[in-house]
């Protein structure tokens, strides 16, 4: 018995059968197992997965408490196993993946974990056709040292316990990165190699919408909710220096400083220049303006999020998250 796959799942009815049929036949040559760590689904998610029996199903047992993070520590608390892979509801694994990390990680001790390639299969929301984008931009030459496994990888559960836990149960989303964040600065690595590890069925939500989901749901506000979990932390430095969205929140309110100051002082040429200038450069760097004027909104919405995350209460990360066990593996 080598691996767990654990699949966090919120109705996820669409593509929980794939994904869970995806994780069997890939833990079934190398011996493991398979659990559903759902978050409180109120669609036919549970009663799909009911259906397999190699499948083990535990559920959240305080849905008040549901978000990405929770959902990832749900997972990881329920598996058994020396290693253990992370996979959305919504994602289907390639077979040959697991394999192919399990020899990277045990010829390379000092990697806690390992991930592939990620193809996003549902691009019509331009959130995710700018993902997939970049992914093809940035080809994998065998082996490239990151510093997080967006979209899940296979970690070495001694690695995540050197650390204390497995995901943030307080984050709304990026806590692969706050993971990664931490296993850096314990003196772990984390390495993509070139094999294909997943497809990902995406939001096919309209743009605005999505965006607006973001702010309804919590999600915004994760940048600063992984900034304030690293305050007073060891892995407060890779936060500062590695966060993306931390940069783009503290420009967005640098500029709207800017346009403000410009504003108070009657300099209505400068205050046009501040407004349009951004918008430009993103059109140059996206090149199609639909994705420029989205990019330009998100931003926008990162620097919300950053105040809202860093106000927000917090509950200790490594205080065990209360599930029930709603079926076992077999028949």
């Amino acid at each position: 018995m080598t691996v767990t796959i654990g699949i966090k799942a919120l109705n996820e009815e669409r593509h929980i059968a794939a994904a869970l049929e995806s994780a069997i036949a890939a833990v079934k040559p190398l011996g493991g197992e398979v659990v559903l760590a759902d978050s409180g689904s109120s669609d036919r998610t549970l009663a799909i997965a009911r259906t397999y029996d190699a499948v083990r199903i535990v559920q959240l047992a305080n849905f008040d408490e549901r978000c990405c993070g929770a959902g990832a520590q749900l997972a990881f608390q329920a598996a058994r196993m020396p290693y253990f892979y992370l996979l959305d509801g919504d994602m289907v694994l390639d077979p040959a993946f697991l394999a192919k990390g399990l020899a990277f990680l045990e010829a390379h001790q000092s990697h806690a974990a390992v991930g592939g390639r990620i193809r996003e299969v549902e691009t019509a929301n331009l959130e995710f056709a700018v993902r997939a984008a970049e992914a093809e931009k940035r080809a994998i030459p065998g082996v490239v040292e990151v510093d997080r496994l967006d979209c899940g990888g296979l970690y070495r559960s001694a690695a995540i316990q050197t650390v204390g836990y497995f995901a943030d149960r307080n984050l709304h989303a990026f806590e692969e990165f706050e993971l990664g964040s931490r296993l850096l600065a314990a003196g772990w690595k984390l390495a993509r190699i070139d094999v294909p590890a997943v497809n990902h069925h995406g939001l096919t939500l309209g743009n605005g919408a999505l965006l607006w989901r973001r702010l309804r749901t919590g999600y915004a506000g994760a940048p600063g909710e992984v900034v304030r979990a690293a305050i007073g932390r060891a892995h407060f430095r890779v936060v500062i220096c590695r966060f993306g969205h931390l940069r783009h929140g503290l420009a967005v309110m640098l500029w709207w400083g800017l346009v403000g100051t410009s504003l108070l002082l009657g300099s209505g040429g400068v205050t046009l220049t501040l407004l349009i200038a951004p918008l430009l450069f993103l059109w140059w760097r996206r090149r199609q303006l639909k994705r420029a004027l989205y990019s330009y909104l998100n931003w926008n919405i990162v620097a919300i999020g950053l105040v809202q995350g860093l106000l927000r209460r917090r509950q200790p990360p490594e205080r065990p998250l209360a599930m029930c066990s709603l079926k076992d593996a077999g028949p």
